[in-house]
């Protein structure tokens, strides 16, 4: 089986790699990968890409994720989230490749305390939900198969992560503040990568199983209790930290170019009843991505 990977370099496309390999021969590309085109804003390259490769599976890990950023440049967000998928999604359609997706909460206007269902109405609240809805319409009126999986607050121990920068704060200052109203559930990009590699080994036997599906980890918390859990966990594997008061604010305290939906907790029932799986509590992947990260914490 081929595998063709769009955006290696990510967090979920790095662990991709590893996730993908027993499947098949893996194809990963990063935008700056020369010998064939995957930067996604070349439209003509990544069709191109395709056809030579003549892959079994696409999965596409590669998006414009800078949030507030997109405010100011909608047409690249929109050529990135919304138009390069619906390219990919017509080449899969063209050479019957399974196509996966990642799609996120911010499709949805963040009301309400309850989890979303794949079902509701969607909201987007600025540029990048609304973006990355659009790319999940392309995908779907393409008519190739395919799996989106929308998901939230993901980190991992390569590149940046909100536990790295609470660290880095809670060993310079005594009082930090943090964000407590908005809600979801801190997902492992290692997570997405397993769970991803199941699904397509699944998807493939079993086409009925294509579509839309809600990923992340169990539980949730606010932004606030996802920094205390760090700092508890790491003072006690025996690290000091100068913090002594971790204060609950709003996000009224932290105005940014792009409001953030403060319900983006999601309904992962019909994902784990599709596939067979159980979805571990986003404790778990901290505690994990704290192990990983630590000693460059001493």
């Amino acid at each position: 089986m081929k595998i063709l990977l769009f955006g290696k370099s990510g967090q979920v496309g790095w662990e991709l790699q590893r996730s993908l390999a027993p499947l098949g021969d893996v194809v990963a590309l990063a935008s700056s990968s020369e010998e064939m085109c995957g930067n996604l804003r070349n439209f003509e390259g990544i069709a191109e890409t395709v056809r030579k490769i003549a892959p079994d599976v696409i999965v596409n890990a590669a998006a414009y994720t800078a949030v507030d950023k997109a405010e100011s440049e909608p047409e690249l967000a929109a050529a990135l989230n919304a138009v390069a998928p619906g390219v990919l999604a017509e080449e899969a359609l063209r050479c019957g490749a399974l196509l996966v997706h990642y799609s996120t909460d911010y499709v949805f206007d963040g009301s309400g305390e309850l989890p979303r269902a794949e079902t509701d109405p969607t909201g987007p609240l600025g540029v990048y939900g609304r973006t990355k809805l659009e790319g999940e319409t392309a995908i779907r009126n393409s008519g190739c198969r395919h799996l989106i999986f929308r998901t939230s607050w993901v980190h991992a121990a390569r590149g940046k992560n909100f536990a790295k920068t609470i660290l880095k704060l809670a060993g310079e200052r005594e009082k930090i503040s943090v964000i407590a109203d908005q809600v979801g559930a801190p997902t492992g990009a290692d997570l997405l990568a397993d769970a991803t590699a199941h699904a397509i080994k699944q998807a493939l036997r079993e086409p009925e199983v294509s579509g839309l599906y809600h990923l992340v980890a169990f539980g949730e918390t606010s932004w606030h209790g996802y920094a205390a859990f760090v700092c508890e966990l790491v003072r006690r594997a025996g690290v000091t930290l100068k913090v002594q008061t971790i204060e609950a604010v709003p996000s009224s305290g932290f105005p940014t170019a792009a409001r953030r939906p403060l319900n983006s907790r999601l309904d992962t029932s019909k994902f784990q009843a599709a596939f067979d799986l159980r979805l571990p509590h986003w404790q778990t992947g901290v505690e994990r991505l704290l192990l990983e990260i630590l000693p460059e914490h001493p």
